[in-house]
């Protein structure tokens, strides 16, 4: 892989919390307002600048873009955020407290990530690899924010082999003191940040990652796309590029595979095709072990096994041998529940396009698949066993793609640490 140090834009250390966001595709226009509500220095004026205009406007008027060019020179000329004089990498923390909601019995986690300008040319010839398919609109859309501002506002998320080398220098650096150090309030999540401006020590880091045959996308294909996009345009309609320009470069934040976890990613449907739910449970049997568990929520132990709610009861699906391949698309639980109950029985067959299904991220828990259906607004929901990052890697490897809605990510970056100008 080719990375490079670069001049990060940043906030100053005590406006770190305010100015720093959720990503932009984990909430909606209304969600941002609220939160951007009382404060002038929130990222999301400049991600999600449709709030600086009346409730309704449209995301993709052009006057939206604009006034995302207007509240970043904004924010760089008030101070808020600031390029940093020399070309440095970052170290950037998330944890999952202890005692947090999402802690595992208890006790939280940690994941170190470098902050990286990644090659686009990486992208462009496949050794950035994703596993999931983009849609043209959304490109676009991320295309013209990133054109607009001339910066990479947002980072993209990616995982790479761990190496134990590259382990002892985030150690290492992160021995020291932060630079930020805050929990968001939203979710409870801690967020740091730490500075690498040894020469020696990036130096080392760019000659390690070198060395690494690939990275994937983890999380913001959309993103990584426009981003690499825009630099290969940019590269096109210069006549005197060279290969050193900053545009040749976006940012990313890479984090070793062996850090990440995977959470699920659930669905809820809003009608049995039909069938009474005793049809339903009676049909799933052709190709299910079916078991009834009663009324209190159940989670999938283990690869193939599904949780159903239907009616004020979870059932325990096991899928029977036989009824899936072992290649490494048709092992996954979102292709088995797919093809043996969300094709055959519900005729639900494009997860992109139909509005009888809705998808409900992990990290909102089993309890918000029972709220779901109890309101009546869905009829059923199935919880899945979550993919490994090592599945993600396979896939990727093989050139396939996942099916839709596979993995969720969570912590998810903060948005407005960093950001990344295409032009020195």
């Amino acid at each position: 892989m080719r990375i490079k140090p670069f001049r990060g834009i940043r906030p100053p250390k005590e406006l770190a919390k305010q100015v720093s966001s959720r990503p932009y595709d984990v909430l909606d226009s209304d969600e941002a307002r609220a939160e951007a509500a009382d404060n002038p220095m929130s990222l999301y004026h400049i991600i999600k600048p449709e709030i600086n205009f009346e409730p309704g406007t449209d995301e993709h008027d052009p006057r939206v873009y604009q006034s995302a060019v207007e509240y970043f020179r904004a924010f760089r000329n008030n101070g808020w955020l600031v390029q940093d004089e020399q070309d440095k990498y970052y170290v950037y923390a998330q944890s999952i407290p202890d005692n947090h909601p999402l802690a595992f019995h208890g006790k939280g986690r940690t994941q170190y990530g470098l902050v990286v300008a990644a090659w686009v040319e990486d992208y462009m010839e496949g050794r950035i690899k994703k596993h999931e398919l983009t849609r043209r609109d959304k490109e676009e859309d991320r295309m013209k924010h990133v054109r607009v501002n001339n910066a990479n506002i947002e980072p993209v998320f990616f995982a790479y082999p761990h190496r134990s080398d590259l382990d002892a220098i985030v150690a290492r650096v992160t021995n020291g003191e932060p630079e930020y150090d805050f929990i968001s309030d939203l979710d409870g999540f801690r967020h740091t940040f730490w500075v690498i401006d040894d020469a020696a020590t990036i130096a080392t880091i760019t000659r390690i990652m070198g060395d690494i045959p690939a990275m994937y996308i983890a999380d913001g294909h959309h993103r990584s796309a426009a981003a690499a996009l825009v630099g290969n345009e940019k590269k096109l309609q210069n006549p005197n590029h060279t290969g050193n320009e900053e545009y040749n470069y976006f940012l990313a934040v890479c984090f070793p595979d062996n850090q990440l976890f995977v959470m699920d990613y659930n669905r809820v449907v809003r009608d049995l095709n039909g069938m009474t739910p005793d049809e339903f449970l009676q049909r799933l049997e052709e190709d299910f072990i079916v078991e009834d568990k009663g009324t209190a929520i159940y989670r999938p132990e283990a690869l193939h096994t599904f949780a159903l709610y239907v009616s004020g009861h979870w059932y325990k699906l096991t899928a029977r041998e036989g009824r899936y391949t072992d290649d490494p698309i048709g092992v996954l639980d979102v292709t088995v529940s797919s093809n043996l109950i969300l094709d055959k029985l519900l005729g639900i067959k494009d997860l992109r396009s139909d509005k009888r299904i809705d998808f409900v991220g992990g990290i909102r828990g089993l309890k918000a698949l029972q709220d779901r259906v109890d309101s009546g607004e869905m009829q059923m929901a199935l919880a899945l066993y979550p993919v490994t990052m090592q599945q993600i890697i396979d896939i990727a490897d093989s050139g396939n793609i996942m099916p839709p809605k596979t993995t969720w990510f969570e912590p998810k970056l903060r948005s407005g640490l960093i950001i990344h100008e295409l032009d020195k």
